[in-house]
């Protein structure tokens, strides 16, 4: 970070899983997540959570300024991958859907999004992640095309 450069920037990012197979079973999640969040915290950004479900990857952290987003979720999708793949936590092919969902918050709002992530796998008890996802765009007024989404098979 630069001299004089002072940021407060909390970003919710959300990834799926190529063709949104359930592949993140709960043997191999923990594991998983905590991979991510090691690449999170080694390009510098405040890590508060990663969780997520079968076939998505919420991220909660405080964004650092020198850091792109797109880069960011590029090294998770690139180097988590790698590692699923040298590990052998996924038998077969292991890959990232194209694209990423970036939603920002308030300070305010940071215990509320932790708590919503912490608990995924209750809220998909309820929800599809596609009713999950439209709703954040919706929420935060994102113009989108359904066919930019993410490949969602019901």
């Amino acid at each position: 970070m630069k001299p004089g450069t002072f940021t407060q920037l909390f970003v919710h990012l959300v990834i799926a899983v190529k063709h949104r197979e359930y592949l993140l079973n709960q043997d191999v999640r923990p594991e998983i997540f905590k991979y991510i969040g090691g690449i999170v915290k080694q390009r510098k950004h405040k890590l508060y959570i990663v969780n997520g479900y079968q076939d998505h990857v919420h991220i909660l952290l405080g964004l650092n300024s020198d850091d792109k987003i797109s880069d960011l979720v590029g090294s998770i999708k690139k180097n988590s991958a790698e590692y699923i793949k040298e590990k052998q936590l996924i038998k077969g092919k292991f890959q990232w859907q194209e694209g990423y969902g970036a939603f920002t918050y308030s300070k305010s709002q940071i215990e509320k999004v932790y708590k919503y992530i912490a608990q995924q796998e209750e809220h998909h008890r309820k929800k599809t992640f596609k009713e999950e996802y439209v709703n954040f765009l919706k929420k935060y007024g994102i113009q989108f095309d359904e066919k930019y989404l993410f490949e969602f098979y019901e």
